[in-house]
């Protein structure tokens, strides 16, 4: 496994000459009198020279010592604090290589009806919400779900009694869908007549052809463009909900997979602020309309808000959309729809032209693709700026691969791509398996999420939750990576040959996730001189059943040393 990687831009000696005075320095100052102990554990280090320890010390933010109890006690002077951890279990921190913290943080703090399962309930809930929030605000929300109503969908002119006096829009889970009242429609310009009829995805009634008040994917983004930006405090407040969420799972690094210029504002600000308690590395979007001239905003932007734990070196492009939907590019049609085969985002040669020129300037290439003729248009791109620019520092990386042809799978490996992958997403009742696995048909099912398939071909595997999907818990999807089953072990292993191990999912949470994010000399595994970014739990990974892997806890999370994460009941000092 490599531990150093050069950066772009930066010659590959000077990485390792920096490396090696930072690893000098920490030993210089490691003398006894060290900041804290931990001793008596089980600590998996994800280091392949020593993958085991009993015991570390941490000296001002960094790991000065790993090894044996005696060593690290050896450490021990005025000040020193010693923590006894019986047996219990350290990690490095975990990474979230894919999520949308200022999205899931803002659903926090907007109407949230994910726990309504009834109409009755979900119409309380709506009229709650309004009733708390400000006169002539937006009411904002989501999380309802179809199933809850008889037919289906909730209508406008509920939403009309419900919120008669401002705005609403309130979507599904996934965001796909909204549920609107009509003052949001007549902002959006939409009418009770045909007017907005240009804009597809806007469900009307067959009889009289007004809006139900049910809008679907580009309907959604067309109206939503009519809702105000939040505010700063706002902003804020859902990166203080959504962090406090990723420390207490365990994580203290994650990619941000689609940040707007005002999420990296916020992100900033926390980070002068000395507020933030994530590493943060910012994927910016990257919009195919606007070409290349874009990719100088993008530098400029990159250069303003990088900080002490922000990065926006990574940019973002979208391929294609979902299986379920009918929208993630396939190379031959959906099962049960001839000549249907999704659509790509991207033309081809526009796609290589920008992944190109980005490539050229050093960023993280983060790539939506979903469909297996989206994975194809992305590594042929990569492929193309590997020819174009020759050799140089890249980490490109494929995100969400929900099928992928064998022929693509092996190119991961000999191109240097990462696969990252949602493993949650791969037990056998997730909503969304069973229709994609309608939508793919027996023989393309085969390859749904190829995790094992792509590590055996030699590519990189890295996690992520894509939060706020279901869950951000790291210990939730490393046990549906490990089994391929649901946590209720409801129903049998979905493609069991993709299930991959112990040891390697938990790579694709540290070493592997902390090297796609170039930030593998800094931390993803505990090694002297690297941060002390750690998780303790209260229980071995590796002495458990397979089964029982989401059971752990996280009783304390480390960032630089410091925690960022205490479970009430475990004793830190």
């Amino acid at each position: 496994m490599e531990t150093c990687m050069p950066v772009a831009g930066v010659p590959n000696g000077v990485i390792v000459a920096s490396l090696l005075t930072l690893l000098a320095a920490t030993r210089a100052h490691a003398e006894p009198g060290g900041d804290l102990i931990l001793r008596g554990a089980a600590i998996y280090t994800l280091d392949a020279a020593r993958p085991w320890a009993s015991a570390l010390v941490i000296r001002n933010g960094r790991i000065a010592y790993v090894g044996d109890d005696a060593g690290a006690l050896a450490f021990a002077g005025p000040g020193t604090r010693a923590l006894a951890l019986d047996g219990r279990m350290v990690l490095p921190a975990f990474h979230d290589s894919h999520c949308h913290p200022m999205t899931g943080g803002m659903r926090l703090l907007r109407c949230r009806l994910n726990d309504f399962n009834t109409e009755r309930s979900v119409y309380a809930a709506v009229r709650a919400c309004a009733a708390a929030k400000p006169k002539g605000a937006w009411l904002l929300g989501g999380g309802w779900s179809p199933v809850a109503f008889p037919r289906g969908s909730p209508s406008r002119r509920k939403l009309d009694e419900l919120v008669p006096d401002r705005p609403a829009l309130l979507t599904t889970e996934d965001g796909y869908t909204a549920w609107v009242n009509t003052k949001a429609l007549a902002l959006a310009g939409v009418g009770t007549d045909r007017s907005g009829s240009q804009v597809g995805g806007i469900e009307r009634d067959p009889r009289t052809h007004e809006p139900t008040g049910i809008l679907k994917d580009e309907a959604v983004v067309f109206v939503k463009r009519h809702v105000p930006q939040p505010t700063e405090a706002e902003y804020r407040e859902a990166l203080r909900q959504s962090t406090a969420i990723a420390n207490r799972f365990g994580i203290t690094s994650l990619v941000d997979a689609n940040a707007s210029e005002a999420v990296l504002d916020a992100y900033h600000a926390a980070d002068v602020a000395g507020t933030l308690t994530v590493r943060v590395v910012a994927a910016q979007r990257v919009d195919p309309r606007d070409g290349e001239e874009q990719i100088r905003e993008l530098l400029a932007r990159r250069d303003r808000v990088r900080g002490r734990r922000l990065r926006a070196d990574a940019a973002k492009l979208f391929l294609d959309g979902e299986i379920d939907r009918h929208t993630a590019a396939m190379l031959e049609p959906y099962a049960g729809a001839p000549g249907v085969r999704g659509e790509l985002q991207i033309k081809p040669e526009e796609l290589n032209a920008l992944v190109r020129r980005l490539d050229g300037n050093g960023f993280l290439l983060h790539m939506h693709a979903m469909g297996d003729r989206a994975v194809r248009a992305g590594l042929d791109a990569i492929e193309d700026a590997i020819q174009a620019n020759g050799v140089h520092d890249r980490r490109h990386q494929l995100a969400h691969v929900g099928v992928a042809s064998p022929y693509d799978i092996l190119r991961f490996g000999r191109l240097g791509v990462s696969a990252n992958f949602q493993p949650f997403w791969a037990q056998a009742n997730d909503p969304v398996s069973g229709p994609t696995e309608a939508a793919l048909g027996p023989a393309r099912s085969r390859w749904i999420f190829p995790m094992a398939s792509i590590a055996a071909g030699g590519g990189r595997i890295i996690a992520s939750s894509d939060w706020p999907a279901p869950t951000m818990n790291p210990l939730d999807a490393i046990q549906v990576a490990v089994t391929r089953r649901p946590l209720d072990l409801s129903k049998p292993a979905k493609q069991p040959q993709e299930r991959v191990g112990l040891a390697a999912i938990l790579a694709a949470y540290t070493i592997d996730a902390a090297w796609a994010a170039r930030e593998e000399v800094i931390d993803g595994s505990i090694e002297i001189g690297k941060a002390a970014d750690l998780v303790v739990l209260d229980r071995n990974l590796f002495r458990i059943d397979v089964l029982e892997l989401h059971q752990a806890r996280v009783l304390l999370t480390l960032l630089d040393g410091e925690p960022v994460y205490r479970d009430p009941g475990f004793a830190w000092h």
